[in-house]
């Protein structure tokens, strides 16, 4: 008694066409795919974006999101604490002095440290510091009270 056939599940159809394209059922390789070196460095690389630049999006979407929530909370105060402007700037620098960028500050210090060797960047001999990128440092400055203030001051 023969079994029956089962329906192959969608991942094994994808496999299966893998398997046909390894043995040389699929296309020959492009003239540009034959004269690249193959090694498992540029495989990594070429995978996905490097982690630098992962690094960078998630600081800069930190810095957006803390952005937004620090609006909302000097809107919220400024509606709350009404025409009473020095109880604004009390309250507003104690929020600022209580905020925690304690993550996002991890992320620009790792960034700091491991931008310029990830980025293989050269080194400035005059300066003894790395070349400048687009004219300006890679480095991040560190958020802390005076940022927020600098964005939203307690002054309404």
């Amino acid at each position: 008694m023969s079994s029956p056939e089962r329906e192959q599940a969608p991942v094994e159809r994808v496999i299966g066409r893998g398997l046909e394209e390894a043995q040389g059922v699929g296309k020959p390789l492009a003239e540009r795919t034959r004269q690249r070196q193959r090694t498992v460095e540029s495989y990594l690389k070429g995978g996905s974006p490097p982690r630098w630049m992962e690094r960078i999006g998630d600081i800069d979407r930190g810095i957006a999101e803390h952005h937004r929530r620090l609006e909302r909370a000097h809107g919220l105060l400024a509606d709350e604490c009404g025409e009473d402007r020095a109880l604004f700037a009390r309250r507003w620098r104690q929020v600022a002095a209580e905020w925690s960028f304690e993550r996002l500050n991890e992320l620009i210090e790792q960034h700091n440290e491991w931008y310029p060797i990830e980025r293989d960047l050269p080194m400035d001999l005059r300066t003894r510091d790395y070349v400048l990128v687009n004219g300006r440092s890679f480095r991040r400055p560190l958020l802390d009270p005076s940022w927020i203030l600098a964005r939203f001051p307690p002054e309404r």
